[in-house]
């Protein structure tokens, strides 16, 4: 009887052990940034296509807050997430996550560029009034680029960048930086503005759009994701998607060195 009972035992070892092994994760949830509010019709296309070709099931999740990612990511569920080079690197940074794919569409990389009043000197702003420049929090080309630039001076933060151009448009602020791409499509609202890129600090190197997969997903499953975003790559915009390199994110994560930003303990 007791050799019996051992069998038994033995044999629920050997079946438990292999589904704790194979950690399946059927039901994964593919999270957006907060800005996507607007955006769900594409959020549920990416997923669709994402579980058709998988052979997972992938739900979309737009999240309220950007911590809100993180936690999901930190826990125990499968998640995805389709986010910029911010978020990705503290992913990173953490060892959070795994790295899957990019949409590459001409515009995959991006810098933060310095924004001020037409007639004044932007070197000397950084220099004389560094805690005066404005930025959006939790972006490369915005929080840690004016931190990088300022040795962490940077003080006025705002929402997005069209606040922090705002923001010099009031007087809150002395100069704003914001992403270059941004700055390319509204420039011709703000005539009384001008654009400087800061040496070392504004280089197109800052890596936006890129899917990545959480621990909590066997690479074996995470491969079948990157294969299927690779393969419908349409549904996430103009461009293709292809496979990311996870060091593309260093000089991300170079900038929150500079600007004194710890990805590890930072908090929104």
């Amino acid at each position: 009887m007791k050799r019996l009972f051992a069998v038994l035992l033995a044999f629920c070892f050997v079946v438990a052990g292999g589904c704790g092994m194979s950690l399946a994760a059927d039901d994964v949830n593919c999270w957006f940034p907060p800005d996507w509010k607007d955006k769900g019709a594409q959020a549920k296309a990416i997923s669709e296509v994402l579980t058709e070709k998988s052979g997972l099931t992938v739900r979309p999740r737009i999240a309220k807050s950007y911590p809100e990612i993180l936690q999901a990511f930190s826990g125990s569920d499968a998640s995805l997430v389709y986010v910029g080079s911010f978020v990705q690197a503290i992913i990173k940074a953490r060892g959070l996550g795994t790295t899957l794919a990019q949409q590459v569409n001409g515009q995959e990389f991006y810098s933060g560029v310095l924004i001020y009043p037409q007639g004044q000197d932007p070197a000397a702003i950084i220099s004389n009034s560094p805690a005066a420049i404005a930025y959006a929090v939790g972006a490369s080309s915005g929080e840690s680029c004016a931190k990088a630039a300022t040795g962490g001076k940077a003080a006025i933060a705002t929402p997005n960048h069209g606040a922090s151009v705002g923001a010099v448009k009031s007087g809150k602020a002395k100069a704003a930086m914001v992403k270059n791409w941004w700055w390319d499509a509204n420039k011709d609202k703000y005539p009384e503005m001008a654009m400087y890129e800061i040496p070392d600090i504004s280089l197109v190197k800052n890596p936006d759009n890129v899917l990545t997969a959480s621990r909590a997903i066997p690479a074996e499953q995470a491969d079948k994701i990157r294969q299927a975003a690779l393969s419908g790559g349409e549904v996430f915009g103009k461009g293709e998607m292809k496979a990311f390199d996870s060091s593309s994110l260093d000089f991300s994560l170079s900038l929150m060195k500079k600007g004194g930003i710890d990805p590890l303990t930072y908090s929104w």
